[in-house]
Order: structure tokens, then sequence, then C-alpha cells
């Protein structure tokens, strides 16, 4: 597990404001969706989760790292502490078959926004989510509130 471990980023609800704003320094070229999902960058963020990160933080997923003014990465980041806190409360997102230890289901699935909602209106403005290919995965979001 050691090297696993050594190529693994940070923990996400363990990155300190300071940290964060170095390892974003480092990726200026990035598209950020793509460095959220980058396990080297951060441990753990995964497809739904980077989704909805970039929603609740109201930021395009194909924004370039460089670009994002201050508040933008401190809201990033407190955002994904929000959000990743709240799924685990929640036992996870059961989009499909996942169960977690006990067979149960995660619930966090019930409060995705953008995640699986192609052409659905956005829960704040009724623009109709999209869905774009990045990265050879998907990116769901919001046209008017993810500029």
């Amino acid at each position: 597990f050691k090297d696993i471990e050594k190529k693994l980023g940070p923990e996400p609800l363990d990155i300190t404001g300071k940290q964060f704003f170095l390892m974003i320094a480092k990726r200026p070229k990035a598209k950020i969706k793509t460095l959220l999902m980058d396990q080297k960058f951060i441990a753990g963020i995964g497809n739904i989760y980077a989704d909805e990160i970039l929603f609740a933080s109201r930021i395009h997923p194909l924004r370039l790292v460089g670009d994002f003014q201050p508040q933008e990465i401190i809201l990033l980041l407190g955002q994904t502490k929000k959000i990743l806190t709240a799924a685990i409360k929640a036992g996870g997102s059961s989009t499909s078959d996942y169960l977690d230890a006990f067979g149960q289901k995660g619930a966090y699935g019930r409060q995705h926004k953008v995640y699986q909602k192609t052409g659905l209106p956005c829960k704040v403005c009724q623009t109709p989510i999209k869905r774009i290919k990045l990265g050879g995965r998907s990116a769901h979001y919001c046209p008017k509130c993810q500029k």
C-alpha cells in the first residue's frame, strides 16, 4: 500500500487553503475538471463529485486553472470539502450497482444537481443541463450557472 499512497495526491478533506493555492499554481494550463479527477493531484474525487463540486462552485469544467481568481480557489476547496463530507454522511452515490460494506445503497445520488441530469432543468436557473466529453469522461454542467 505504501507504493500506492506515494502515487496519490493529498486527501481532499485534509488540504489547507495555502496548500491548495500552491497545488493549483503548479498546473495553470490544466482544465479544472480533469485536474480534480487526477488522483496524483488530489485523491478520491471521481467523475460524479467533480461535476457536483464544479456546479456548487459555479465553475465551468473546461476552465483553465491559471484563469482562476483567488476567491474562486477558496470557494472550490470549500465546496469540495462540503460536498464530499455530505456524500460520506449519505453513504456515497449509488448511480448503478454500488453498495457499501453493509450492502446498502448510498443516498447522496438524490442530492445530485448536474451529474447525469442532461437535458433536465437546472435546479437554480432552469437552463437545461449539458453534457460534454472531456478526457474520455462525461462532464455535466449548467451553461448559465457555470461560465
